[in-house]
């Protein structure tokens, strides 16, 4: 019982992580200007694929019999905060927005690094599901890379 507990916990974090995910992009929304609406698409976007990432988690949790998490984790509540922050004095410009988008997504590679490397006991069906989630959210990493590189050249 105790590798199903270890397991349930490994997925509730990436479930947290993705709440953040969710909640930063929320927020993002709202941060860049209503001409930005390629932003706000992509932010979206990226909502509604860690939307899909819990529904997946959600699944093999309850098939392990254990309960799914709906918060979200301690240092997405300082992200949130460090975002609130650094908007106070740079503004909500695009490029300060997703820098602080960028900061979230290399959290989200940390965590998903970590559900890899557990010592919890993960069958050959979970470690494809985190594996293929990493690879999604590292598309999406690079994408807001590529977007803030471009707009910070454009600006040079």
């Amino acid at each position: 019982m105790e590798t199903n507990e270890n397991l349930v916990e490994v997925l509730n974090d990436l479930i947290k992580i993705n709440n953040d995910r969710i909640e930063g992009y929320a927020r993002a929304i709202n941060e860049v200007e209503d001409i930005d609406l390629d932003l706000k698409g992509i932010f979206q976007k990226m909502s509604n694929e860690s939307r899909q990432n819990i529904n997946e988690l959600s699944v093999e949790i309850r098939n392990l019999g254990g309960e799914i998490e709906t918060g979200t984790t301690n240092s997405g509540k300082i992200y949130r905060v460090w975002m609130d922050i650094k908007a106070t004095f740079t503004g909500h410009d695009r490029t300060s927005v997703l820098e602080s988008c960028e900061y979230g997504e290399d959290a989200a590679q940390e965590a998903y690094d970590d559900a890899l490397a557990t010592d919890a006991d993960l069958p050959v069906n979970i470690r494809q599901i985190i594996a293929n989630q990493k690879a999604e959210l590292l598309e999406s990493h690079n994408l807001i890379k590529k977007y803030r590189d471009l707009h910070q050249a454009v600006k040079s």
